[in-house]
């Protein structure tokens, strides 16, 4: 083999190596590392940007892609203990020329977590407030979606802002009290009466745990490697502190049923997603919104858990862009009429 080739080929071996030896490296001994990278090519190959807005000394931070339009903006809020890039996997399946915005809710990743901030689903509510304001997001009516904790922030938000509001998907809302018990709930009950209520399931501290936890969250049985749980659990210890104290003030008796209490306010049209098998919010929930919100939509999902967003992504898109696509049809008609 000419020398010029054997030198070329070591130098493209050595090339590929680098980065394949920084990807291993990173897989073995800084996990979390490599899931930061893994959420930024997300982000980036989705065209989502993020940027802050203030309000105040308060700042928030979110991602968008596109810009408004004569459709509806949407606005996602996540579940507890999450961040806006949980929905990466169903922007995937939205069009690209929708107006779209995550947040991060208070507290979470980005945005200003303080020891004085109100962290009721009712004091988190007005906060997102102050994020629509500052991003006017409300100079049209949006849609607002969430999920489990955010669910509970868009409904009472739903209420308590209705002129913000066109639509509401609310996915696995919290906030609703069920005539059955969770796994989740059982649980909850078990650690209260061993006065071990430290060990909330959905905080955990070891990839033991992490992996309860995914279990506990999703009816779809993901394998995920050990390296991934560790380097999943390094990203929230240094958290864990103010999850608690978040996950006690969301279950302290203002927050625990705030949905239930402001769902008769909700004039907006409302799509329900739950999956059947949800074992940390039991899905009788769909039914008690179902009775309160007029012109409500529900629908329920087979073989999915509390993790709508993760184990249903293409599904959940395509249910919100029907039920938009639903609503233009019918503002049409009236318009024709």
């Amino acid at each position: 083999m000419d020398l010029d080739v054997l030198n070329m080929f070591v130098i493209a071996g050595g090339t590929l190596a680098i980065p394949i030896l920084a990807f291993v490296a990173s897989f073995l001994l800084w996990p979390s590392a490599l899931i930061r990278i893994y959420y930024w090519y997300w982000r980036r190959a989705l065209g989502m940007q993020v940027r802050y807005a203030n309000y105040d000394d308060y700042q928030f931070c979110y991602s968008y892609r596109g810009r408004p339009g004569y459709r509806p903006s949407i606005l996602m809020l996540h579940g507890f203990s999450a961040h806006k890039d949980m929905w990466l996997s169903i922007v995937k399946f939205l069009p690209k020329n929708l107006h779209l915005v995550c947040v991060d809710m208070p507290g979470h990743e980005g945005t200003t977590r303080s020891d004085l901030d109100d962290y009721s689903i009712s004091g988190q509510a007005k906060r997102i407030h102050q994020f629509v304001e500052c991003i006017k997001l409300n100079r049209r009516p949006f849609h607002l979606v969430g999920t489990s904790m955010g669910g509970n922030v868009a409904g009472v938000y739903a209420a308590q802002y209705p002129e913000d509001i066109s639509s509401l998907t609310l996915i696995c809302p919290a906030g609703l009290p069920s005539t059955t018990d969770s796994k989740f709930i059982k649980q909850l009950r078990e650690l209260q009466e061993s006065k071990r209520i430290d060990r909330i399931p959905l905080i955990p501290s070891t990839p033991e745990e992490m992996a309860d936890m995914l279990k506990l969250c999703s009816y779809v049985r993901f394998k995920v490697p050990q390296q991934i749980l560790q380097g999943l659990v390094d990203v929230r210890i240094p958290h864990n502190e103010f999850y608690r104290k978040l996950f006690l003030e969301i279950v302290d008796e203002k927050s625990r049923h705030s949905l239930h209490e402001n769902m008769s306010k909700i004039k907006a049209p409302t799509q329900v997603i739950w999956g059947k098998q949800d074992q940390v919010l039991d899905v009788s929930g769909a039914s008690v919104l179902s009775s309160a919100i007029p012109n409500c939509h529900v629908y329920i999902l087979e073989n999915c858990g509390h993790s709508v967003v993760v184990e249903r992504p293409r599904k959940t898109a395509n249910l919100i862009l029907e039920f938009l696509a639903l609503l233009h049809s019918i503002d049409n008609n009236k318009k024709q009429a």
